[in-house]
């Protein structure tokens, strides 16, 4: 899966340039009928993130590192080892990159849950939905609302609010 740090980036760049379109004409610039093509940078954004992660993997190769993905856990081996989907190695210098996933509620926990995407279903979306609603209060959820709405998508941004006991 790529980077979704690379894919916002240049998602955020998108929305930049969207608000620049946005204040031509108080600079003096005419810019009539422009319009923003989705498909276009979702190719784009796709092919540049798959071609910094083939560079970013090949230099990890030229280095003589070794690159192992599954499940991992550490070993009580006396030497520093990791064991990944059945299978140790030692080493003197173990990285581990965890990645990450949304935990994603069923239907039962929240009514409607699964009609929703989280933030790594916006950079599959094929195109820009006409309306968006995004749940949460960190960066990301943040970000995502305010590239939407720059780039056209009616959004509103959900926090929620602890009660007080």
């Amino acid at each position: 899966k790529p980077s979704c740090s690379l894919c916002g980036q240049v998602m955020w760049n998108t929305a930049v340039h969207a608000e620049f379109v946005h204040d031509h004409a108080d600079y003096g610039f005419e810019t009539p009928g422009v319009k923003f093509n989705w498909r276009t940078i979702k190719d784009k954004r796709d092919a540049y993130v798959r071609r910094l992660t083939d560079i970013y993997e090949n230099n990890v190769k030229k280095a003589h590192t070794d690159i192992i993905r599954g499940y991992g856990k550490f070993t009580a081996d006396p030497e520093p080892t990791i064991e990944v989907e059945g299978k140790k190695y030692t080493a003197p210098h173990i990285l581990i990159a965890t990645g990450g996933r949304p935990a994603v509620p069923s239907d039962s926990e929240i009514p409607g849950a699964s009609l929703g995407m989280t933030s790594d279903g916006f950079f599959d979306l094929e195109e820009l939905p006409r309306r968006s609603v995004i749940v949460g209060a960190g960066y990301i959820a943040v970000e995502i609302a305010g590239i939407l709405s720059t780039l056209g998508s009616k959004s509103s941004l959900l926090i929620r609010q602890d009660k007080v006991v």
